[in-house]
């Protein structure tokens, strides 16, 4: 999993039929992750909001964690980081 804050909101009018219905957020991953300060689109079944740090899955484990083995998922966001230490270090 990856440590990232959300940054922003992605809307597409035109997608994959298995997705449509679900919310797409933009993550920068924080210092000291595998993709540091890179940005990636996550599937949001959860509901987190700009500004909010999130736990993010990749590959396999993100279309098992957001219960669609059968969609094109990448990425999806699977918690919120309620605390821990400063991630924007």
């Amino acid at each position: 999993m990856i440590i990232g804050k959300v940054v922003g909101s992605l809307f597409s009018t035109r997608k994959s039929e298995k997705l449509v219905g679900n919310k797409f957020m933009i993550v920068e991953t924080t210092e000291g992750m595998r993709q540091a300060g890179g940005r990636l689109v996550a599937i949001d079944i959860i509901g987190a909001g700009i500004g909010e740090y999130v736990l993010v899955a990749q590959g396999s484990a993100a279309r098992i964690g957001c219960d669609m083995p059968q969609a094109p998922v990448d990425a999806a966001i699977v918690g919120i980081i309620d605390e821990g230490q400063d991630w924007s270090k």
